[in-house]
């Protein structure tokens, strides 16, 4: 497995650990279609949640909020609907969410949750 693919499986397990301590329910996890990958869907009260996770082991390449801008953000709208499409749920506010997991060379993992990021 590539170093990046390990970090980024490592980021989404830390972040689901986060969005569960916080009270969300998991609904999905790397939801693929042809389209793309959704990486976290989550019940966060009555908010049905579509999370992008991040994940850096340094800032060398900016910040991982900056990678979730745009043509990304539009990306994960239309995974969110056809997600939606295919697994009917009661009306509810949807929000988008990113979850961004920094794991150092040294010292401890941090995790911050930027709710309504798009």
């Amino acid at each position: 497995m590539r170093a990046k693919d390990e970090l980024g499986r490592f980021g989404e397990e830390v972040a689901c650990r986060h969005l569960a301590q916080a009270g969300a329910a998991i609904l999905d996890r790397n939801w693929r279609c042809r389209d793309g990958e959704l990486d976290i869907v989550v019940r966060d009260g009555g908010a049905l949640v579509f999370c992008e996770v991040k994940t850096r082991s340094s800032t060398r390449f900016g910040s991982a909020a900056e990678a979730v801008v745009g043509p990304k953000a539009a990306r994960i709208r239309r995974l969110a609907a056809r997600w939606l499409a295919e697994h009917p749920h009661p009306p509810s506010p949807v929000r988008f969410d990113v979850v961004l997991v920094f794991r150092p060379r040294q010292g401890p993992v941090s995790v911050e949750h930027l709710r309504g990021a798009f």
